[in-house]
């Protein structure tokens, strides 16, 4: 797939971060991961994101990393798009993201490095770096320590052109409204907010129309259904889901931190297809939040 091609499937369909199994030690789980995939499959997901952010790229080794990426590509390959996560700092997001090519991955979503702040020209230089050392197409992820301004962005449309995404993660009206006004169409736009069901119509009215989904990992049939009627503009169907769900869900989630994760994982859990225990540094709701969960999902009906 070549990075045009990746941007024209990132601009329509419900994209995806598949959650990473672990074992009861903490250790990949490659078949529960692939029975997972094989699952997900049938809802049709446009791209699915592995080893990305609900993937707790964080917490993968390397060695790691290669095997859940072979995993979801010999699993998902025909079928479903594949963009890799890479992150830390510029050489070490090198390797991942020169990994994830070697393994056949049809992109690489940037996320941010790690721990230090940084200047746009920083930025900038680390963003090329990594575009730069690949092929397939890119996607940066505007969020925690890299907040790219329209200017850099710029700069990085120019010299990369196999940059062909942005997903913001920031919520900042303002500053996506200046990206999205100065870059037009040369990127593909994604929204990329936690629970980004409760922002997608918002974000719609900004031109980014697309989002990924977490709850699809334990909702799928509920996740189309809404991504359905937002890409309808059936805004009472959306509102709906919005009141008897996406809120009473965004309360429970924001009672720890990190539970943008964990909450998700519960949720597989309750729903049959368990991917087991976050590892730390996250750590997975407790017994009563999750009973709360398991009530609220009931409200669904089968997935």
């Amino acid at each position: 797939m070549t990075p045009e091609e990746l941007k024209s499937v990132l601009q329509a369909g419900l994209l995806s971060f598949p959650l990473t199994d672990f074992d009861a030690d903490l250790r990949f789980a490659p078949g529960s991961y692939a029975a997972r995939l094989e699952w997900l499959q049938p809802y049709g997901a446009s791209v699915l994101f592995a080893a990305g952010g609900t993937g707790e790229f964080f917490s993968l080794e390397p060695r790691e990393f290669s095997d859940v990426v072979r995993v979801a590509l010999d699993t998902c390959r025909g079928r479903t798009p594949i963009v890799a996560g890479a992150g830390g700092g510029t050489t070490l997001a090198i390797q991942y993201a020169q990994e994830a090519e070697r393994l056949g991955a049809q992109g690489v979503l940037l996320l941010p490095h790690y721990l230090t702040e940084a200047s746009q020209a920083g930025l900038v230089a680390h963003v090329e770096a990594v575009c730069r050392s690949v092929r397939i197409g890119v996607i940066v992820y505007n969020r925690g320590a890299c907040r790219l301004a329209p200017a850099s962005l710029q700069v990085l449309a120019q010299r990369c052109p196999n940059l062909v995404g942005f997903k913001d993660g920031v919520g900042d009206i303002e500053k996506f409204v200046a990206v999205r006004q100065t870059l037009g169409d040369r990127f593909a736009y994604l929204g990329g907010l936690p629970t980004a069901e409760v922002f997608a119509g918002a974000y719609k009215a900004m031109g980014c129309p697309v989002y990924s989904s977490a709850v699809f990992n334990f909702a799928p049939r509920m996740a189309m259904d809404f991504y359905q009627a937002h890409a309808a503009g059936d805004v009472a169907a959306c509102d709906a889901l919005i009141r008897s769900f996406f809120l009473p869900y965004v309360a429970l989630r924001n009672r720890g931190e990190g539970y943008a994760v964990s909450i998700v994982k519960a949720g597989a859990t309750i729903v049959g297809h368990s991917a087991g225990p976050v590892r730390p540094p996250l750590s997975d709701l407790q017994p009563d939040e999750f009973e709360q969960l398991r009530a609220l999902i009931s409200t669904l009906g089968p997935q």
